[in-house]
């Protein structure tokens, strides 16, 4: 399948609001039906036949983008191209730490 279209299938994942309990927020994604069958099938339960739960290189690398935080928490199995999704309502994201300066030895001359 060419690149091109791939893209087009990933511009048209859908992201739904935020909504939350006490503890979470969550957010649906929903993917369109033809990036589906392009997933790759260790993705799947075979048992099923619905995804699995995905880590988030998986799923970043099916072409989902989200800020930090976010887990695949549940799969729908009627509805096998939506992912739900989960991460704690207060999460503040790891720090990075700030680049190293570097000491430049000014010499007299």
């Amino acid at each position: 399948m060419a690149a091109s279209k791939l893209e087009e299938y990933i511009e048209k994942i859908h992201y739904s609001d935020r909504y939350s309990d006490d503890l979470y927020e969550y957010r649906h994604v929903i993917l369109p039906k033809p990036l589906l069958k392009l997933v790759p099938k260790e993705y799947f339960d075979e048992k099923v036949g619905t995804l699995r739960l995905l880590s988030e290189a998986e799923w970043r690398g099916i072409g989902i983008t989200q800020s930090l935080g976010w887990e695949h928490y549940e799969v729908h199995a009627p509805e096998p191209h939506v992912l739900l999704f989960r991460r704690l309502k207060n999460y503040v994201p790891p720090t990075q730490p700030a680049p190293a300066v570097r000491q430049v030895n000014a010499r007299k001359k």
